[in-house]
């Protein structure tokens, strides 16, 4: 985060437009410029609470988000000169009045809420739900909250001291939480209902990793992306690594190799680098780490002394239509100790398989309304479980939607003495 005087420097370069692009672009609508001239007049505490009332995890957000692709890659004044950082002065604001908050337990009202999941959209429901009086318990299946934000993003790249403090928030704001707690084959959906829960939550994520289906993806020196990033430091990846895929997730998963021993990591893909899905900061942020690339290469076959790939090339149609295509005979091995495969993550199906009456798509996914309601009454989902992989203040937003439905949802039930 940068020192204080970069920030106002950066605040006073604002031009505070009232059709701001920046806010249009963010998910959540974060008011941009009413936060900064809130900040530029040194009004931080007011600042903070408009950011944290709109976005419950905006001291997440200011880190970890897309910015080149949101606020920052819209600001106008990025046209003729260097756009505006708002997701620095946003960060600074968010931590210091997650520091300074002291939230008290509202007037409950009877209806309890159960949150299935504490990543991001488990942890915005239960936030948006408490400050209504909502009695809510979160079960998190893992011994702390945050879901993919502490056990998918390393360290270095968000602070697990920021995820600490929102759990002592959701306390405060008189959230139970039962950690170590998996719901669908023992506590299942029926037995929430019978405990008097008037409506439940799924936010699980996508914690299946996606397989390569390749020869050789059983072998020791082979490993998901999903399963490294919970406990990297637990895998004696040896010396080379090499990684499959080119999100964010791809990234994370070379940087941490290099951190936990590995003296050189090369990711592996079939593309270029303007088609990669990481954005353009965690690539060069992975470059300077010292992260080889090699591309337009495709996985064929993992094997003890490494992975054997294919060249691809991008041709293109009549229409001028690219399409990539593998080139016969062009298998070369790339020699590493160990291999990590970073192409995705699918839902685990604890909850489906355990529980009836839940429709789900090809993928797995959960399906949903447009306000969450899946199948089943009174069971809403939101999040990676119902989109796959997004983002992190994409699941936000969408979990901001679902918090008021399911408060919809209980005041229509007033006088009914039970849910199926």
């Amino acid at each position: 985060m940068r020192n204080t005087e970069y920030l106002k420097q950066e605040a006073n370069r604002c031009m505070l437009c009232k059709n701001a692009r920046c806010r249009l672009k963010c998910p959540v609508d974060t008011p941009i410029p009413e936060v900064i001239k809130l900040y530029r007049e040194g009004n931080i505490d007011k600042a903070g609470e408009i950011l944290f009332e709109n976005n419950p995890l905006s001291a997440v957000c200011s880190v970890i988000c897309p910015h080149e692709n949101q606020c920052l890659g819209n600001c106008i004044k990025g046209i003729k000169d260097e756009p505006i950082e708002f997701y620095e002065i946003e960060e600074y604001i968010s931590k210091e009045y997650l520091n300074k908050i002291d939230l008290k337990p509202v007037k409950q009202i009877d209806d309890r809420i159960a949150i299935v999941g504490s990543g991001p959209a488990g942890i915005t429901i239960a936030t948006i739900l408490a400050k209504k009086g909502y009695k809510v318990t979160l079960f998190e299946k893992n011994e702390k909250i945050g879901g993919v934000l502490r056990y998918g993003i390393p360290e270095f790249r968000l602070s697990k001291d920021i995820l600490d403090r929102i759990q002592d928030i959701l306390v405060e704001l008189g959230v139970k939480i039962r950690p170590n707690t998996l719901i669908g084959p023992v506590l299942t959906i029926d037995k929430l209902f019978e405990d008097g829960y008037k409506a439940i939550f799924i936010g699980t994520g996508v914690w299946n990793p996606k397989k390569l289906n390749i020869k050789g993806e059983t072998l020791g020196n082979a490993h998901y992306a999903i399963d490294y990033l919970k406990s990297p430091s637990v895998y004696n990846l040896g010396k080379k690594v090499a990684v499959i895929g080119a999100g964010n997730t791809a990234m994370d998963s070379a940087r941490t190799a290099l951190r936990n021993g590995a003296e050189e990591v090369t990711i592996l893909y079939r593309k270029d680098f303007e088609d990669m899905t990481a954005t353009r900061h965690e690539i060069h942020e992975a470059k300077d780490e010292g992260v080889k690339f090699k591309l337009y290469r495709t996985p064929i076959e993992i094997i003890d002394e490494g992975i054997i790939c294919r060249e691809t090339r991008k041709i293109s149609n009549e229409n001028g239509e690219e399409k990539l295509i593998e080139i016969e005979g062009s298998e070369t091995l790339h020699e590493c100790d160990s291999v990590i495969i970073a192409i995705s993550q699918l839902p685990k199906n604890n909850i489906v398989i355990n529980n009836k009456g839940f429709a789900t798509g090809c993928s797995g996914l959960l399906v949903t309304h447009n306000t969450g309601e899946t199948s089943r009454v009174g069971v809403y989902a939101s999040g990676d479980v119902v989109t796959g992989p997004k983002t992190v203040v994409q699941a936000v937003a969408d979990a901001k939607l679902v918090a008021e439905a399911m408060d919809e949802y209980c005041k229509s039930l007033k006088g009914n003495k039970s849910v199926s």
